[in-house]
């Protein structure tokens, strides 16, 4: 008899910073990304801290007022760890670890534990690796705890210097060393694209936990890893898939999100040729997240430091079935209409309106508008295909087959 798995989630703390960037509105918009976060890095938040402030603290970013709060329920309630929304200094971790006595973990350090979890493919793991030892570098000093010699000053001075420099050294070594292994399995990566000969290639794109694999699995009838967990995709996968009568190549890439480590940008940009080469992007949203258009805009940033957001586009608009609307009584004079209160409808005669015939509105878990969403994307496929090869427009003639 099998016996029945109990998952234990460490306890955590999240910390947060109003300031003239982030009112609170948005600050708790990014905590509840940061629990997602943690609970999908393995962890259980007990509670959150949020402080304004309109210059951060150099040493411990919040002030010690509040410091000693978080201390006092660290020690209180077993705490595991402390983790912060934004990104802290080698500095500033140093000394919030020597006052907590816990781990210490900021928004980066908790995106590349994810990623170092779901990366599967010895490509991706490269990737994940050349990612966390970049962000490692410039803290190794506050590993060297044991090395009572490295204050500085009078009397001072000694093999811990050393200590440090060569650890450095191993450090930067191993960057190299995993920078030259992705750029040979970059070389290769390149051959088997070319290898795909004259396909079109299209390519799903969006924020993370938007339904990409989902609708991959549907599309392309295959089965990739799905999840309701960020990042539950993280090496890319191509498929051929057939619409009609017509053939073309699908891949599904890794998600993106707001805050995105500037190091998983650099050691991911080899996975991003996927997107880079495309010729088509179907840009997935979770129309039912209350805060899509920010993702929508998070995604269009990534595009444009990859240099694709002029590509050709269509927006899908997946989760209608989950999409709920804010209501106002009749008799309530006081709520002034805003977003949260249209209803898909009313959605599509904002913005929405603009992108036209390439806007769909669709459910990829319940197959709601499906044969909407195939039919726009074989006309779009079709159109840059018999661009490519004119003298191929017969074999797709301008209807398309039941699927």
């Amino acid at each position: 008899m099998l016996e029945k798995k109990s998952i234990e989630y460490e306890k955590a703390v999240l910390i947060g910073v109003l300031n003239k960037e982030q009112d609170e509105k948005k600050v708790t918009e990014y905590l509840d990304e940061l629990e997602f976060l943690t609970y999908t890095a393995g962890g259980e938040v007990a509670k959150r801290f949020v402080q304004r402030m309109d210059t951060p603290n150099p040493k411990t970013l919040i002030g010690s007022g509040k410091m000693e709060e978080v201390e006092a329920y660290v020690k209180e309630n077993d705490i595991g760890s402390v983790i912060f929304d934004d990104e802290l200094t080698p500095g500033q971790q140093r000394n919030i670890e020597k006052q907590l006595r816990c781990k210490i973990l900021d928004r980066t350090s908790l995106i590349l534990d994810i990623f170092a979890q779901r990366a599967q493919t010895s490509y991706a793991r490269t990737q994940v690796e050349l990612a966390q030892y970049e962000y490692l570098l410039p803290r190794l000093t506050g590993l060297w705890t044991h090395l009572e010699r490295q204050k500085g000053g009078i009397g001072m001075r000694g093999p811990g210097e050393t200590e440090i420099e060569t650890d450095r050294r191993i450090v930067r070594d191993r960057i190299s060393l995993l920078k030259k292994k992705l750029t040979k399995i970059d070389r290769q990566m390149e051959t088997q694209r070319g290898n795909r000969g004259s396909l079109v290639r299209v390519a799903l794109v969006g924020y993370t936990n938007v339904g990409k694999s989902t609708l991959m699995n549907v599309i392309s009838k295959s089965d990739v890893f799905a999840e309701n967990k960020l990042f539950a995709t993280l090496d890319t996968t191509v498929r051929k898939v057939v619409i009609g009568n017509l053939p073309f190549l699908l891949s599904d890439t890794v998600g993106f999100i707001r805050k995105l480590p500037t190091q998983l940008v650099e050691s991911f940009k080899s996975t991003l040729d996927e997107v880079r080469e495309a010729d088509l992007l179907l840009h997935v949203v979770d129309i039912s997240h209350p805060n899509f258009e920010e993702h929508i805009a998070s995604v269009n940033q990534i595009l444009d430091e990859i240099e694709s957001a002029d590509k050709e586009t269509i927006m899908v608009f997946n989760k209608i079935d989950q999409y709920v609307h804010e209501t106002i009584d009749d008799d309530d004079l006081m709520t002034e209409k805003t977003s949260k209160h249209f209803t898909i409808t009313e959605w599509k005669k904002t913005w929405m309106q603009r992108v036209g015939k390439n806007a769909l509105f669709i459910s990829a878990l319940n197959k709601e508008n499906l044969d909407e969403f195939r039919t726009r994307v074989y006309e779009e496929v079709r159109d840059i295909h018999v661009t490519r090869f004119p003298y191929n427009n017969f074999l797709y003639p301008e209807h398309l087959d039941e699927y």
